[in-house]
């Protein structure tokens, strides 16, 4: 992509979008931040939610170790640096659904410094995103405003939840771009299994900074959108806060450091609160915590147990497999799905698994909102299929239709085949009498081919036609060439 297509025009002339994301991450584990409380989703109000959580008196939080494991992982899984000395802050706000009257989190010391992202665009190009820190911090309850009319309810079972917030650098210049950027992230995450990346639940949200300035001028006055939790939602927010921006400057206003909403309904952005800065927060260190020191020891052997990533995978699968860099990056955008892909791919035609995991079984899947990983047919099944059309007792027609057989329930691919008889005609005797016969009696067609051999494709439909599509397409060709001398 140019960064002339990146930009937007205006009125008045081009302007150009920088956009800087903060994600919020749960962390993936048992219990929360500073207490035992257990985490997870559809409890009933308050059901999740000890006296730590609930901020009573003498009540002191305990750090969760792994927590800190998790945010190491993730840190290291991002190239970043992990800083040996970190300190937990008070972030003094007040909200109904904050317990406390202050957020635990970290700020002057986090626990993750500078990393960086290689993120890929639709068109197979890359573009690098610098993250500026990991910190990790507790979440709020939640406030409930459509219970009661006359009454907002709090329910705390999120209140203390463990979060990694991962702060990038403004290095994003279009809605794409951040969509693919959260994408990549997210990924990454699920692979280390540090954040199950639920956007529905909430479990991986981006507050977006947008800003709008003249091509090569300083950075312009940011508005943070908050809690977007979808890429779609983060393309429309940008798109919709770049043109609100732009109409305001071009006719001679200012744009107001702030906090705003986006409505998805609307598909626009309102304003929520005029934007603190950290001052505003009262931030100082929390008494009851001492730092947090680790030992380097103990986070080599994180990093040597991390699994193979994203970047890593899609590198081996192109010279492992004879993949295309493009194939090779949508089979590895899920582990799921490279993991499953593998599985049939052993021993087999890797490009040919590739083609039936990508296309016939991926949209058969998101036809049916079924995830890969409780695919009806096995990965082995898939690889079944693949060696009867490498064996030539289907053609590659037959296997479309022994395909939807499997996913209908009927069986295993050589039990289909058998049963409904759909083995290809290989028989080069049967064959070759059909062509003679054909030859025969279609005399100015043969001619035609003998003048131009590619008006063959008129017998090979011929021969399909008659054989019911069961012909060895490859033995029909070479037996049409032979017979014409085409």
């Amino acid at each position: 992509m140019s960064e002339a297509s990146k930009l937007i025009e205006g009125r008045t002339g081009p302007w150009e979008i920088v956009l800087g994301l903060e994600v919020h991450a749960q962390v993936a584990s048992q219990a929360k931040l500073f207490s035992g409380a257990a985490v997870g989703f559809g409890a009933g109000p308050n059901a999740q939610v000890s006296l730590v959580d609930a901020a009573m008196p003498g009540m002191l939080p305990v750090l969760n170790g792994f927590c800190v494991e998790q945010a190491v992982r993730t840190g290291l899984g991002l190239g970043a640096q992990i800083n040996l000395t970190s300190r937990f802050d008070r972030k003094n706000y007040f909200y109904p659904d904050l317990p406390q009257g202050y957020q635990i989190s970290q700020f002057k010391d986090p626990i993750v410094g500078e990393g960086e992202v290689l993120v890929e665009r639709d068109d197979g190009t890359s573009f690098t995103v610098g993250i500026e820190r990991l910190h990790l911090e507790q979440d709020a309850g939640k406030s409930l405003h459509d219970q009661d009319p006359d009454s907002t309810f709090v329910d705390l079972n999120r209140s203390g939840t463990a979060l990694m917030e991962i702060v990038s650098r403004p290095d994003m210049r279009s809605s794409e771009e951040a969509a693919a950027y959260v994408k990549k992230l997210r990924t990454i995450l699920i692979y280390l299994g540090t954040c199950d990346g639920d956007m529905e639940k909430g479990n991986l949200r981006a507050d977006v900074n947008v800003s709008v300035r003249r091509p090569g001028e300083g950075l312009g006055t940011r508005c943070e959108i908050k809690n977007v939790n979808s890429y779609r939602f983060i393309q429309q927010a940008i798109e919709y806060e770049a043109r609100r921006q732009i109409e305001i400057l071009e006719d001679g206003g200012h744009i107001h450091q702030e906090t705003r909403l986006f409505d998805p309904v609307k598909g626009e952005t309102r304003s929520m609160r005029s934007k603190e800065d950290a001052n505003d927060y009262r931030y100082f260190p929390d008494p009851d915590l001492l730092p947090l020191v680790l030992d380097p020891a103990w986070v080599k052997a994180i990093e040597a147990s991390l699994p193979e990533l994203p970047d890593a995978k899609k590198a081996r699968f192109q010279e492992q497999y004879g993949l295309t860099a493009y194939d090779a990056g949508v089979l590895i955008s899920e582990q799921a799905r490279a993991d499953y892909y593998e599985a049939a791919a052993a021993g087999r035609d890797a490009k040919l698994v590739a083609n039936w995991v990508t296309n016939d079984l991926a949209a058969r899947l998101t036809a049916a909102g079924t995830p890969i990983a409780e695919s009806p047919i096995a990965p082995d099944e898939i690889a079944e299929l693949v060696a009867l059309i490498e064996e030539g007792v289907i053609s590659s027609k037959i296997a479309k239709d022994v395909f939807e057989r499997m996913w209908a329930g009927d069986g295993r691919p050589r039990a289909v085949v058998e049963a409904q008889g759909l083995q290809q005609v290989s028989d080069t005797g049967a064959l070759e009498a059909l062509v003679e016969q054909l030859i025969a009696e279609n005399p100015g067609q043969a001619a035609a081919v003998r003048e131009k051999p590619q008006a063959i494709g008129w017998f090979v439909g011929q021969v399909m036609k008659a054989t019911g599509g069961k012909a060895n397409p490859a033995a029909v060709n070479q037996i049409l060439r032979s017979k014409l001398g085409a």
